[in-house]
Order: C-alpha cells, then sequence, then structure tokens
C-alpha cells in the first residue's frame, strides 16, 4: 500500500518543476506552498531574525524561480536545491549586514558585532544543511507525512485522508521522523 504512495510523492516535486519550468505560475505556487515553511525556516536558523528570514525566503523563491527553466531535478524533492538557494541568499543578506556595519558609527558597530556572530551563522548554516539533509534522507512517504504535518499543518487524520493511509501510521512514522531530526539537531549541536 505505501509503494504507490511512494510513487506518488516521488514524481509529485519533479512535476510540479517541469510545469512550473514552462511557466505554468499554477505549478511553481504549488512548490512554494510546498516548501514554503522549511525554507523560512532555515533562512531564519541562520540569520536569526523574521524579517530578514521572509525577505530571504521570497528572494530565494525568486531565484528559484528564474532558474527552473535549466534545473533537472534528479531527487525527489526540490527543498534541497531550495536550501542551497535560501543559504546562499541568507549569506548575501550577512555580507549586506557586514558592509551596513561598516559604514555605521563605532558605537552601531559594537551593537551589530553582538548580534551577528560569524561562528554561530555557521554552525546555523550547518546545522540547516543537517536538517535538510536528514529530510532527504527519509523515504518518499515519510518526507510526504513530514511535509504535510509538519510544514503544511495538516492533523494526522486530513494526512492519513490525503495519502490514503491510516492514522494510526501517520503519527508513527512523523513521531519516528521527529526522533532522528532531533537527534540530528542534538548531535550537530554537539559536534558544534
Amino acid at each position: 500500500m505505501s509503494e504507490p504512495a511512494e510513487d506518488h510523492a516521488r514524481s509529485e516535486d519533479q512535476d510540479r518543476v517541469s510545469r512550473a519550468a514552462s511557466g505554468d505560475e499554477g505549478a511553481f505556487r504549488s512548490l512554494y506552498r510546498a516548501h514554503v515553511r522549511p525554507v523560512y525556516w532555515i533562512a531564519h536558523g541562520i540569520l536569526g531574525s523574521a524579517a530578514d528570514a521572509e525577505d530571504v525566503t521570497q528572494e530565494t523563491f525568486v531565484v528559484a524561480w528564474r532558474k527552473l527553466p535549466g534545473l533537472q531535478l534528479h531527487s525527489a524533492s526540490i527543498l534541497p536545491w531550495l536550501a542551497t538557494i535560501c543559504r546562499f541568499q541568507a549569506a548575501n543578506r550577512l555580507r549586506q549586514r557586514r558592509r551596513d556595519q561598516a559604514h555605521t558609527t563605532d558605537a552601531a558597530d559594537e551593537t551589530l558585532a553582538d548580534t551577528v556572530n560569524v561562528e554561530d551563522q555557521v554552525i546555523s548554516a550547518a546545522l540547516a544543511g543537517r536538517i535538510t539533509a536528514e529530510i532527504g534522507s527519509l523515504s518518499a512517504l515519510d518526507q510526504e507525512i513530514f511535509r504535510l504535518c509538519a510544514t503544511e499543518g495538516f492533523a494526522y487524520q486530513a494526512a492519513a485522508d490525503e495519502l490514503g493511509i491510516s492514522h494510526g501510521v501517520v503519527r508513527n512514522r512523523l513521531s519516528r521522523v521527529r526522533t532522528q531530526l532531533r537527534g540530528a539537531v542534538d548531535e550537530e549541536v554537539r559536534d558544534a
């Protein structure tokens, strides 16, 4: 029973990418809705600012829209590609902060230096990369369950109905996914 759901999940992003690359704005909106929350949290983890994270999330999807025609998606999910764009956009934002900081008074420099710690940003980028890799390593069904419940806010039963599986399967698999992600986060923090 999980095989058809995995095949469906495996091809959904590929289908949307193909249609969006051909100019289908509806397909791009669907990609946006499916991945905006994880992209936002990656940006927020790097930048530590909700406003900057919102801006970088929007910039990420603008860049993605421009680059989609040349994209050859070989994996089931576009999220790792979006996460890479997001990290580059966030790095650009951090560089802009530093340039702005260079043009302010010494007092403002001291305040900004307290809020932008390069070591913390590297750790945050590594953590975001680790989370993205962990999500990418999940089975297609687990990725879909995670997307529906964790990023789109579906209730367990609504996700189960959407995927054609039982409520218990969604609950148990999502619990395992969350445990796996917590373990990856804890390991990354310990190693930092």
